[in-house]
């Protein structure tokens, strides 16, 4: 846990550097802020929270021999997007001063034998539903932000990951024709959510066939779903919501005068006018509890899902108003809330403040865009 003072000059520096909401510009500096918290996680193997299971007295191993890759960052999941987001950033900001520290801490963990043991684990006796399907969708996207960086180092490590992509796509192949009902819930095992972040990276990575069976069991899920009781959430431990997140992944599957008739009865609550008072931030009760500081990162992830959700709308629908609004309150609760002060939210927060300031999830191309630039139409598939 870092010291009092150090937690409130980075309260200070998120408050000074996103008191503008939707008009700041992301830059190098801000950039800093959130690329040293995954550099302080990704090789911090304690405290960590594993989810291992034991075949045999051979299995009781410390997490570094598990998954030598991946085992930082407090859980799997956490070191994989910890990881991503060090590419993330390494692509949008290229000669800032983190570069350096970035790329050796990926080449320390992206090796051709790291993974081939990370592969190995995966596909172990009674891990069928391991990471499944968070850590799976986190690690696929950053399998697609290596292919897309034209950079030597990343060619490498995409190399490298190959064999554990393989593995993750051969698991969620197979596992989605027989999920029967779509689980929907405000943490990991959220369906809709999973499927968004898989979908991206069939899209990024051009495989049809896999994006296909995504699209497919979105719209068997979800197409006729109506009337979201938004107003049931968020539950107390939701970092996700399952209303948005369901709403998130259609406008990835439907066209938009398909996305936009669909969204009128599935949350018709959604205003016409940015005045109203239609979908608050929430705050932690303890930022310093695991479970309790997963609200902080709700915050952030209800900001990208209202900004994909808009992204998809006609630029002439009114409900972009009131969209709009919420996401930028959201945005600014939950960008201050990226403190570092307690490392249960700090191992992982800075993943999702990444992912909603480089708007990974609305980018129409592939490529990063620090200054935070869309187009009403990004990331709304054809």
């Amino acid at each position: 846990m870092k010291k009092p003072i150090f937690a409130a000059v980075l309260f200070f520096a998120s408050s000074l550097a996103f008191s503008a909401g939707e008009t700041s510009t992301f830059d190098a500096k801000a950039a800093e802020r959130f690329a040293k918290l995954a550099l302080a996680c990704v090789g911090k193997e304690y405290p960590n929270k594993i989810s291992h299971v034991l075949n045999s007295d051979t299995d009781v191993a410390a997490p570094h021999k598990l998954t030598p890759a991946f085992y930082g960052c407090y859980d799997w999941h956490s070191s994989v997007h910890g990881h991503w987001l060090l590419v993330r950033l390494l692509r949008t900001f290229p000669d800032a001063s983190f570069a350096a520290a970035a790329r050796d801490a990926l080449g320390k963990s992206l090796t051709a034998e790291n993974l081939k043991r990370e592969a190995a684990y995966i596909r172990g006796e009674g891990r069928a539903s391991f990471e499944r399907p968070y850590g799976l969708a986190w690690l696929l996207q950053l399998c697609a932000e290596l292919r897309e960086w034209d950079d030597e180092q990343a060619r490498e490590m995409s190399a490298n990951l190959r064999p554990l992509e393989d593995a993750a796509v051969e698991r969620l192949k197979n596992w989605l024709p027989k999920l029967s009902h779509p689980v929907r819930i405000g943490e990991h095992d959220q369906t809709a959510f999973g499927l968004g972040l898989i979908l991206d990276y069939a899209h990024s990575t051009k495989n049809d066939s896999f994006a296909k069976l995504l699209t497919d069991s979105a719209k068997k899920f979800f197409l006729s779903d109506k009337d979201c009781p938004l107003n049931y959430e968020p539950s107390g431990e939701d970092f996700l919501s399952p209303c948005l997140g369901e709403a998130d992944v259609m406008r990835r599957v439907l066209s938009q005068d398909e996305f936009a008739k669909w969204l009128k009865e599935f949350l018709p609550q959604i205003p016409t006018s940015a005045s109203a008072n239609w979908l608050q931030p929430v705050v932690s009760p303890d930022p310093s509890d695991p479970k309790l500081a997963h609200l902080d990162g709700l915050n952030l992830s209800r900001a990208w899902m209202l900004e994909g959700i808009a992204s998809a709308l006609p630029q002439d629908d009114l409900r972009q108003h009131g969209l709009s609004a919420a996401a930028s309150a959201h945005r600014r609760a939950g960008l201050a809330a990226v403190t570092g002060a307690h490392y249960e939210g700090g191992h992982w927060l800075g993943s999702f403040a990444v992912y909603l300031t480089t708007r990974r999830g609305t980018e129409k191309s592939q490529a990063p865009n620090p200054n935070n630039q869309t187009t009403s139409q990004a990331g709304r598939s054809k």
